[in-house]
């Protein structure tokens, strides 16, 4: 089985929410992009979130979102060993996170890490949290996984729980006004 990687962090100095996945799933790794497989949610829930439109926009145009909006997205996982893209197959024994007491120390604004599904809560309780304590006090909150492959809850369930944990300032006005 061959070792996979992952990609570098999307980053400003000035985030304040780190969003963490596992690893890149096979679409992602091939396209050399976060969160690209073509039903992965991840895309559209921020484009609600932050009021843009995914499908308009590029993908350094998404990024360049989520940086503006104080965001950083990177993965639990520096490398593991993996067959095709479930986390749930991710080889224990291969496992090597990535280096968050560096993030941690180049970004002290952090103050809310979002997990993008329960494997990757799992794997940063398990990798990261028993190794070191951040500067800051961390808020962890799971979410729901944005993945094709948690297909158990609806997508505007997804939306609604990402929304109910967001800071006020990233929703759209109608969010914010309790409109849907």
């Amino acid at each position: 089985m061959a070792r996979i990687c992952s990609f570098p962090p999307i980053e400003s100095a000035s985030a304040r929410i780190l969003i963490l996945g596992t690893m890149p799933g096979a679409a992602s790794l091939r396209a050399r992009r976060y969160y690209a497989h073509a039903r992965n949610a991840f895309w559209a829930i921020l484009g609600e979130l932050l009021d843009f439109d995914p499908q308009q926009l590029d993908y350094l145009a998404r990024l360049n979102r989520l940086v503006g909006a104080d965001i950083a997205v990177w993965d639990v996982l520096q490398s593991c060993e993996r067959p095709g893209s479930l986390d749930s197959n991710i080889d224990r024994d291969s496992v090597i996170p990535n280096d968050f007491p560096r993030f941690f120390a180049e970004h002290p604004h952090v103050s809310r890490v979002y997990f993008n599904g329960a494997h990757a809560e799992k794997l940063y309780r398990r990798h990261v949290e028993s190794t070191f304590q951040s500067a800051t006090p961390l808020t962890l909150v799971r979410l729901p996984s944005t993945s094709p492959a948690n297909a158990s809850i609806r997508y505007a369930d997804k939306v609604a729980r990402g929304a109910r944990f967001c800071p006020t300032r990233m929703l759209p006005n109608r969010a914010r006004a309790g409109v849907r």
